[in-house]
């Protein structure tokens, strides 16, 4: 999602180039200038619809996909450090799945542990991430 809204950015900023270019010119704008305008709702609009999808859904839909812990990553940082679980993926044509965690769910899972992974199917069809657990019984 990130690099689709990066995407958006950057043809924004080419096009606030362009227009920028061809108003020194003294050429043509009008077209330019409404695309331009159209790139600056996109993003908020998208990020209105993940908002929606997030918070209109309830905990009660929570779909448990059993799978395994492949391997860990975790990059430290100046502010904050990225950690990532890497488990096998549950979904068709996916071999892993990378999952964003917090410092204890990375502690707590090694290579190897069996667990189950929440998803949410979303109050607008967008399937996201919820938590991942150990699975019961192992």
């Amino acid at each position: 999602m990130l690099v689709f809204f990066g995407v958006i950015f950057f043809i924004a900023l080419t096009l606030a180039v362009i227009l920028e270019r061809r108003a020194r010119n003294r050429q043509e704008l009008e077209v330019l200038k409404r695309v331009y305008s159209g790139f600056i709702l996109i993003p908020w609009i998208l990020s209105f619809t993940l908002f929606v999808n997030g918070k209109l859904d309830s905990q009660k839909n929570l779909i448990y996909h059993p799978t395994t812990v492949v391997s860990r990553y975790s990059m430290t940082g100046i502010v904050r450090g990225t950690r990532r679980i890497f488990v096998r993926s549950w979904r068709e044509g996916q071999k892993i799945e990378r999952l964003a965690v917090d410092a204890d769910d990375y502690d707590r899972f090694h290579d190897g542990d069996a667990v189950n992974v929440a998803v949410e199917p979303g109050a607008l069809g967008i399937p996201w991430y919820y938590g991942i657990y150990r699975r019961v019984g192992s």
